[in-house]
């Protein structure tokens, strides 16, 4: 016999009290935190809970009775669809006080550190088109909104309908076997939104396929685009090849798409039969043009390839990476270590004010970018080595290269491997400087690191408006 459950409760006149990690926004009801997307502190809302748990409930809004005073129209026709922007119904001065919040209590709650008091947090100097990559799915079933399936004409007897409609455009989360089609996307430069619309009404009006991520088949895949401040654009499309025939319709689409957009300077592909969209251990095709582009950083240059890591905001970055050079108090003499180096951008960046910079990276390709970065900028006292952090960064190499005197660290989100920041203990540097994209796991670090080493400056730095992500650079001094 099947236990029922009972339905969760609408609740009726809930005033959203405030914001919360994720996008979200909170209530309290019945001793509980609720969290809410898509609103902001003072709507006043019915909301229909979705998820209870022994701590929490989560929900959703059904109806909102009246909005509040801070709350500001959203720029995207998409907001609340695609998942990406889930503060631009927030005005961006509430943002930044939000992700300052986030920083103090997530260093506070979970790292439980002595902390030093924060700086203001640095605002990003662009709010739309600050993106210099997006990525976007391509599939042969699109996502539709309720009102869209309402709106859509009743199906004649024996129809199936046309919910299968093709799509370029986001994943949307719990369906991800479908996109939701974007028309337009404000975080990136508008020639993106030209080459993708033109790629998904060239690809339905010449019959190419969509790609069935269950099935496994379908021409066109997955769409990757980048920009530079130099103003070179940079287009890699994922196909995967099926049939007789599928080469051809791909190299027809590419050649429109070159002759379309004499803009991009780099028009790149792959054919990916893997289960998966990553493309890093496949080898990629120049169709046109480099197979890389350039960013600038004051008189410095950064080759950047399709499978190469750059901070996102280009412009927002430097004033990151002023942050962990001017945290770092070089003054000519000191061996920095740079863990994480990506392309070596900050290695480069302070390697003018060092003795020596030996940057780690785990993607061979990106490595390579990072030496030729220092080859062209005439830097030569640089060493770059590829592979996983924790096999590399060991006792032996840091006897092999010498002590930092300085060490450099940008990890991924999932922050650093419990191995490295033992090593980095063994170094014992003077001073560590802890750039994060994801302050929780950094304060989890910092709480590893704390009794050799004291937290003397906190910096927040925001670099993507209209999200909830928040960098955080820290400065360590050693006990």
């Amino acid at each position: 016999m099947t236990r029922k459950h009972k339905p969760l409760p609408l609740l009726e006149h809930i005033t959203i009290e405030s914001v919360a990690a994720e996008g979200k926004c909170i209530f309290h009801y019945d001793d509980k935190v609720v969290f809410v997307p898509f609103c902001v502190p003072g709507d006043v809302v019915d909301v229909q809970i979705t998820k209870k748990k022994h701590s929490f409930m989560e929900g959703r809004v059904e109806r909102i009775i009246s909005y509040s005073k801070v709350r500001e129209t959203p720029m995207c026709e998409h907001f609340g669809i695609c998942g990406g922007c889930k503060w631009q119904n927030l005005p961006y001065e509430e943002q930044l006080k939000a992700k300052q919040q986030q920083v103090f209590d997530q260093l506070t709650r979970i790292g439980k550190v002595e902390l030093p008091p924060f700086q203001p947090i640095l605002g990003s100097v662009k709010t739309k088109e600050y993106r210099n990559k997006l990525e976007f799915g391509c599939a042969n079933k699109r996502w539709y909104t309720k009102e869209e399936i309402a709106a859509l004409p009743p199906k004649e007897e024996g129809q199936e309908g046309n919910l299968s409609e093709s799509a370029i455009g986001f994943h949307i989360t719990g369906a991800f076997d479908k996109i939701y089609p974007i028309k337009k996307c404000w975080l990136m430069d508008d020639l993106h939104n030209e080459i993708r619309n033109e790629i998904s009404r060239y690809a339905k009006e010449n019959s190419i396929s969509f790609y069935d991520i269950r099935a496994q088949h379908g021409l066109l895949r997955d769409l990757m685009m980048r920009n530079s401040n130099t103003g070179e654009f940079m287009l890699l499309v994922q196909f995967h090849y099926d049939e007789e025939g599928d080469e051809q319709k791909a190299m027809q689409l590419l050649q429109h798409i070159a002759d379309t957009f004499p803009q991009i300077t780099s028009l790149i592909y792959v054919d990916n039969q893997k289960g998966n969209d990553t493309f890093g251990d496949l080898e990629l095709t120049t169709f046109k043009g480099t197979d890389f582009i350039y960013e600038t950083m004051e008189d410095l240059k950064f080759k950047v390839g399709p499978k190469s890591f750059y901070q996102t905001n280009t412009d927002q970055a430097y004033h990151l990476y002023c942050v962990a050079r001017s945290f770092a108090q070089l003054t000519g003499g000191e061996l920095v270590y740079d863990l994480y180096t990506g392309t070596g951008t900050i290695a480069n960046f302070v390697a003018h004010q060092a003795k020596q910079v030996i940057g780690i990276e785990y993607v061979p390709e990106a490595i390579e970018d990072a030496k030729e970065n220092s080859h062209v900028n005439g830097i030569n006292n640089t060493l770059f080595y590829a592979g996983d952090m924790k096999d590399i960064l060991t006792d032996d190499f840091i006897q092999g290269h010498g002590q930092p005197d300085v060490i450099i660290t940008d990890p991924p989100r999932a922050g650093m491997h419990a191995d490295v920041v033992k090593v980095i203990l063994n170094a014992s540097p003077k001073r560590i400087v802890y750039v994060s994209c994801n302050p929780a796991t950094q304060a989890r670090d910092l709480q590893l690191m704390d009794a050799d080493y004291k937290v003397a400056a906190v910096q927040p730095v925001d670099m993507f408006p209209h999200t909830p992500h928040v960098e955080n650079v820290v400065l360590l001094e050693r006990r």
